[in-house]
């Protein structure tokens, strides 16, 4: 499936992060938080302004980035979980 996201909307990879701390401790799979990290998957063309201009996004695909906890809605796209979301909600790009 291929998904082509609208307007301003993004479509976000979630990066894993690891189990295992600096320390050596492995973290379960229950204790672990969601990453706030991800990599472009997709970029919509840009959001149309009132007056009929189109304002192409800041990000491309391939960048990685920081996005805020609850930002985006979960989608599935062959099976893997993905997120998609405005670039409003996109925090830093992470060079």
């Amino acid at each position: 499936m291929k998904v082509k996201p609208l307007q301003d909307r993004i479509l976000i990879k979630r990066v894993e992060e690891e189990a295992k701390t600096k320390g050596g401790i492995i973290i379960p799979d229950s204790a672990k938080e969601k990453p706030q990290e991800g990599l472009v998957v997709a970029v919509g063309p840009g959001k149309v302004t009132d007056n009929g201009t189109r304002v192409a996004c800041e990000v491309k695909e391939g960048d990685r980035i920081l996005f805020g906890k609850y930002s985006g809605t979960e989608i599935k796209v062959d099976g893997v979980e993905h997120l998609i979301m405005r670039e409003d909600d996109i925090l830093a790009i992470i060079k």
